[in-house]
């Protein structure tokens, strides 16, 4: 018999490609790649990696009928990530409609369904980050991006199919295979030219000086490996619902600035600009990610290597020789 596939969406992306990298240490290569790699350099992220088929995303309703029989499961990652990205008709339509037809179709013929939320349903974080059903219709994102990401986990939740789904709440992730990313790759690839080359980070001032001082704003920084690592868990167990995806550690940018600073041998020093336009109001000064849940289902899988340790394999192994995973 044929042997079932992974479909993984935007699998050509950041955390896409590096679940198909797991995925193949793992000793899988039965994987369906779907993404729109258009003139983006995306498909560097698949160089090396081994999978069954690529599948272009506007093909990839039409290629899925009558192969009810050769998937397994859906990771749904695909979609636009971008937090200052103002087209919300875009935004519903290619982050909210379509991952609700993808999982009507999961549902309908009983696959795993493994979908992509984000830690920016959370918004300012003044309501916790609590990845418990009962508190989602509480959170406010900041953002549409964010917006649309609630907007998929609420539907779940009133339509009763959280019970079928696996909704994972991704904090800050960084890492290889971002490139591509532009703006929105992690600040470590915008700040680390300027530490080479002049000696300094420059990191932003803070917008609440009352409660944070300036660099001391806090993240749940997350290495992408130990992403792709938790995500791919989820398809070994039967656990459904929302579950946040964090180291469960708030750093401040200051410690991920020295971090890059100790990975290039050099000195630390930090300048602290203004924030721009787009980002007041739509910046998340906190976040932080409540990991009891994740850690009752995955276990030992939750454990993620410590910052300072994921910032330097980063830059020495992937950011200054330019490789990816």
């Amino acid at each position: 018999m044929k042997r079932q596939n992974i479909v993984v969406t935007g699998g050509a992306g950041f955390i896409g490609s590096g679940v198909i990298r797991h995925l193949n240490d793992q000793g899988h290569s039965n994987i369906i790649v779907v993404d729109e790699l258009a003139k983006t350099e995306k498909w560097k992220n698949l160089v090396g990696k081994q999978f069954v088929d690529f599948i272009p995303k506007h093909q990839f309703f039409d290629w899925l009928k009558g192969r009810e029989e050769e998937i397994k499961a859906f990771i749904h990652l695909g979609a636009c990530s971008s937090t200052v990205e103002t087209d919300a008709s875009y935004l519903l339509e290619n982050n909210y409609r379509f991952t609700i037809r993808l999982a009507e179709y999961a549902f309908r013929h009983g696959k795993r369904f493994i979908y992509a939320s984000s830690a920016a349903t959370y918004g300012d974080g003044n309501r916790g980050f609590s990845d418990e059903h009962a508190t989602l219709e509480s959170y406010h994102p900041l953002n549409m991006y964010g917006y649309s990401k609630h907007l998929v986990d609420l539907w779940l939740k009133r339509e009763g199919l959280l019970e079928r789904a696996v909704g994972l709440k991704y904090f800050n992730v960084f890492g290889p295979n971002e490139y591509h990313k532009g703006r929105m790759a992690s600040a470590i690839t915008h700040i680390l030219p300027t530490a080479k080359r002049d000696g300094v980070i420059r990191l932003f001032k803070s917008s609440e000086p009352n409660q944070f001082g300036d660099g001391e704003q806090k993240r749940d920084f997350i290495y992408v490996k130990d992403v792709a690592r938790m995500t791919c868990a989820f398809l070994d167990n039967q656990a459904t619902g929302i579950f946040n995806i964090g180291s469960g550690r708030a750093s401040t940018w200051n410690e991920m600035a020295s971090a890059v600073f100790k990975a290039l041998g050099q000195q630390t020093k930090i300048d602290y600009i203004d924030m721009p336009v787009d980002l007041i109001g739509k910046y998340q000064n906190y976040t932080c990610a409540d990991m009891h849940k994740t850690e009752a289902v995955l276990g030992s899988e939750t454990k993620c290597q410590p910052l300072e340790d994921s910032v330097i394999e980063y830059v020495r192994n992937y950011l200054t020789p330019g490789t990816t995973w």
